[in-house]
């Protein structure tokens, strides 16, 4: 099946083929997709980083065929380039880019050629921090459901991005989250970095947030920011907003 690769800083990734309709998640710049489906002015993809499927409008999409196959590289800060047609973008954290030259201070997208500033360099692909102080970077990024980007992130996109960051793939959405990694059984073991998932009174998993130390946690909650956390769930202004289920190791 072919592929292609999102040119657009992102694209909102909807249920249904209408702007009325949920924004399930979005596809990053530089991330490849497939088409499988369309129904008039609508696209309906599978990404392949995630494997999450969604509509997409026509309008809204810039595209190119993934003539190479080559993987690309996350940056993780923001950057200013320019299209070849000399026209701005500002890419965001977990956006991704390929062939980069730091010394010409390129990088490619299928055969087109961006260019950026004298802050392109090998650093902007590079993350020597840990799990932790990778999410207090987005501390106070607001809330946006369906969002991936630190403009606007949910509570799954936001653990998401921060191990994407790190080099390590993990699914969309919190219930899918919830089937990977390994069951860490009291809070008491819990390490910075671990994923904590809350249910609602169904049993239903709806909420995830990362450990960021013993007694803490940070999550996509209104904005980032960081709450207590203990054996019966997270703890803010006097009373527990979100139930406890779960605690998953994801890192290998």
């Amino acid at each position: 099946m072919e592929k292609y690769i999102c040119e657009n800083v992102f694209v909102p990734l909807r249920s249904a083929p209408s702007h009325k309709s949920e924004m399930l998640s979005q596809v990053l710049f530089g991330e490849k997709y497939s088409i499988i489906d369309s129904a008039g002015h609508w696209y309906k993809i599978k990404t392949c980083f995630d494997d999450y499927s969604g509509w997409i409008d026509m309008d809204h999409l810039c595209h190119s065929p993934d003539t190479d196959g080559s993987g690309g590289n996350v940056i993780t800060r923001s950057l200013s380039c320019f299209r070849p047609d000399g026209t701005r973008l500002v890419l965001e954290p977990g956006c991704e880019i390929y062939h980069p030259d730091f010394e010409r201070k390129t990088f490619m997208l299928s055969r087109k050629t961006y260019t950026a500033g004298e802050e392109f360099t090998e650093s902007i692909i590079r993350n020597d921090l840990s799990l932790s102080d990778t999410a207090m970077r987005f501390l106070n990024s607001p809330y946006i459901w369906g969002g991936r980007i630190p403009s606007g992130i949910d509570c799954s996109g936001f653990t998401q991005l921060v191990y994407k960051l790190l080099g390590k793939a993990i699914p969309r959405d919190s219930r899918q989250q919830a089937e990977k990694g390994e069951i860490i059984s009291f809070l008491e073991e819990a390490k910075a970095g671990d994923l904590a998932f809350f249910d609602n009174e169904r049993g239903v998993i709806t909420h995830v947030g990362l450990i960021l130390a013993k007694g803490l946690i940070i999550h996509s909650s209104g904005r980032v920011k960081i709450d207590i956390i203990d054996q019966q769930g997270i703890f803010r202004q006097g009373k527990y907003s979100h139930h406890l289920r779960l605690i998953k190791r994801m890192q290998s």
